[in-house]
């Protein structure tokens, strides 16, 4: 049988939205996967809203669009209220309940509710919040290895940004640690 994700990650703009989209897309490429990675930003250069979508595929993707994702990051309210009746039956719900407080009243769902901007907070770098959600997925689901996805921080991030690699691998692990408890 044939494995498909289809990925939908929604926040704020600066909340990391394009680069775990990268990230996961990266990553299924070196896992050998197909890969469609398509992102949406709203008219606000910060602080706007930011989407993307990724597919992962055992076949060749017929198309980039996700719209009834299997997987679905929402990292903030505005995110929540758009995307969380598009989750496939079945599917996964990430929620960051830093930011959301509201309850998900869908039980053909899985929904799993992380603090991450919290956890990030006290890991003393606010903006690794994507990455603690991040690991949380690749520990909750089987859409990628936790070792691929820190093997591509090297190639994703620019150079100028590689000093963040230890914090960002923290973060990953500490993600895939919230899921596990």
């Amino acid at each position: 049988m044939t494995m498909q994700h289809d990925i939908l990650m929604a926040g704020f703009g600066g909340q990391g939205i394009m680069l775990m989209g990268q990230m996961l897309a990266s990553a299924g490429m070196k896992d050998g996967k197909h890969v469609s990675w398509m992102p949406s930003y709203g008219p606000e250069q910060r602080g706007g809203t930011a989407n993307c979508g990724v597919v992962l595929s055992d076949d060749p993707v017929g198309s980039p669009v996700v719209s009834e994702p299997t997987i679905c990051v929402v990292m903030n309210l505005p995110s929540l209220d758009k995307f969380k009746d598009r989750v496939r039956e079945g599917g996964y719900l990430f929620v960051n309940s830093s930011l959301i407080e509201e309850e998900v009243d869908r039980t053909d769902i899985n929904v799993i509710y992380l603090p991450v901007t919290e956890k990030a907070d006290e890991l003393g770098n606010p903006r690794v919040a994507n990455m603690i959600m991040l690991g949380a997925m690749s520990e909750a689901t089987d859409v990628i290895e936790l070792d691929v996805l820190k093997d591509i921080l090297s190639e994703v991030l620019p150079e100028r940004r590689h000093n963040l690699i230890p914090a960002n691998i923290e973060a990953l692990d500490l993600g895939k640690d919230l899921v596990s408890e």
